[in-house]
């Protein structure tokens, strides 16, 4: 797992704080599992994920909103892809995007949120790195996988979300608002997937 040195900023942050980056990360690795399913003409699993999305929004958006995260978290299992001999590419960012919200979906579970925070960060550099090295048929180090100008975007944009919640200055709502309508109409993830309506 790629290690980004924001982790360790992001563990003394508040607890809902580091949830909103959490859901910001998993947000942008949306489109992935959505294209997955498109690939597999299953809509009703994308319906799914992005309902668990929506949720967890409304936990940071609505005081004392209540959401069973167990259940969540028992639909979110029920559509993690499985990998056979036939599967596209595509599976394993996928299947990325749903470790990572069940890193998120835990978080509020186990009340832990530093070290799902951080593998949450490692998730998404991770399926960056992944995704490099199939393109480019080849295997790297951990350390050379910081070094690929994909990675060191992400880094650049978590470094940026930490920024932001950091000097958070003004209307907390409006700061959630605004990181998750701007992710959104980027609709674009982690891999460049552009989600097209």
């Amino acid at each position: 797992m790629i290690k980004n040195p924001v982790q360790l900023r992001m563990a003394k942050l508040a607890v809902w704080q580091q949830r909103l980056f959490m859901v910001c990360l998993c947000e942008r690795m949306y489109p992935n599992f959505a294209y997955y399913c498109q690939q597999q003409q299953n809509d009703e699993d994308v319906k799914s994920y992005k309902k668990i999305l929506d949720l967890i929004w409304e936990s940071l958006l609505v005081k004392d909103v209540k959401i069973n995260f167990d259940l969540q978290l028992e639909k979110l299992e029920a559509i993690i892809p499985s990998v056979n001999d036939d599967s596209p590419y595509m599976v394993y960012p996928a299947i990325d995007a749903c470790q990572a919200l069940s890193e998120l979906l835990h978080s509020y579970l186990s009340g832990e949120i530093a070290e799902h925070t951080t593998k949450v960060s490692s998730i998404s550099a991770t399926t960056i790195a992944e995704f490099e090295m199939t393109k480019a048929d080849s295997s790297l180090s951990e350390d050379e996988q910081t070094l690929l100008p994909p990675i060191i975007d992400e880094f650049d944009l978590q470094w940026e979300i930490f920024r932001l919640l950091r000097d958070e200055s003004h209307d907390i709502i409006e700061l959630i608002k605004g990181l998750k309508s701007d992710i959104r109409a980027v609709a674009t993830s982690n891999i460049g997937v552009f989600l097209s309506n």
